[in-house]
């Protein structure tokens, strides 16, 4: 596989706890019960798919690896033996994490109550008949780029695992060619799996290519991504009313 020339920049920041979380969610576990190696090796899986996909990855997730390897291996270690730590009043060397996480839970959690309000409040009438009132819009579960990154593992894996990639071959594929295949495959408004859009690939490089797409496309607000609960299956919609340019400068780098 040669370089990987398209970059990806993730508009909306998500740090290293919202991904702690997410997997802690993930697990439907309490944050004081979490298992601490299967977090830290699923949060490794993650980090080795963003630099898969060529993802740029801000310091404090490498950070977080470190220091989650770190925990890991004092965990390890008979208590008589693990290395002094001045700063720690506790035995547990997992609860200054697991401390920061409970903290940041709770601000994640109240300015999502605060933002939930104010859309409320944008969305009230002074008087309302009988007929809007019982039109009420269905509730979505927030979809995230890990939300995403699970669906795209899953899928790799299941490829993987029934042996369905084709042998390699010399095509290479951009991202632009690849935005253009999936803007053909849908019509405005219509919906589509998220599994389904990788129905056609045949090598990794490919599937890649495939997903680096879908996030371009996103990005342009071509695309939305649905999801009707949370860690539910994930759909692909089209917009009715287009974005912005959907032949920039990045999307015609090459990825094979």
């Amino acid at each position: 596989m040669e370089d990987q020339d398209y970059k990806v920049k993730l508009e909306i920041f998500e740090g290293p706890l919202d991904l702690l979380l997410y997997l802690i969610k993930k697990e439907e576990v309490d944050i004081h019960e979490v298992s601490l190696e299967k977090i830290t090796r699923q949060y490794l899986a993650y980090i080795n798919t963003f630099k898969m996909l060529n993802i740029d990855l801000a310091a404090e997730f490498v950070l977080m690896a470190a220091n989650l390897m770190y925990i890991k291996s004092r965990t390890l270690l008979p208590k008589a033996e693990q290395p002094p730590d001045e700063g720690a009043e506790e035995d547990d060397p997992r609860w200054d994490l697991i401390r920061q996480l409970i903290e940041y839970k709770k601000f994640k959690d109240a300015a999502g109550f605060l933002l939930r309000r104010e859309v409320e409040m944008e969305g009230s009438y002074a008087y309302q008949t009988e007929a809007l009132r019982d039109e009420e819009p269905p509730v979505l579960a927030e979809v995230s780029i890990f939300d995403l990154i699970r669906a795209f593992q899953n899928v790799v894996k299941r490829l993987e695992e029934t042996n369905d990639f084709g042998s390699i071959t010399d095509d290479r594929f951009t991202v632009a060619d690849k935005i253009e295949h999936l803007l053909e495959l849908f019509q405005p408004g219509q919906k589509r799996r998220f599994e389904d859009l990788f129905e056609v690939a045949t090598t990794k490089p490919e599937m890649i290519v495939t997903f680096l797409a879908v996030l371009e496309l996103m990005k342009l607000n071509q695309f939305v991504i649905l999801q009707n609960h949370i860690l539910g299956e994930i759909e692909v919609e089209r917009r009715l009313v287009g974005g912005g340019d959907l032949r920039g400068e990045d999307a015609d780098e090459s990825y094979s």
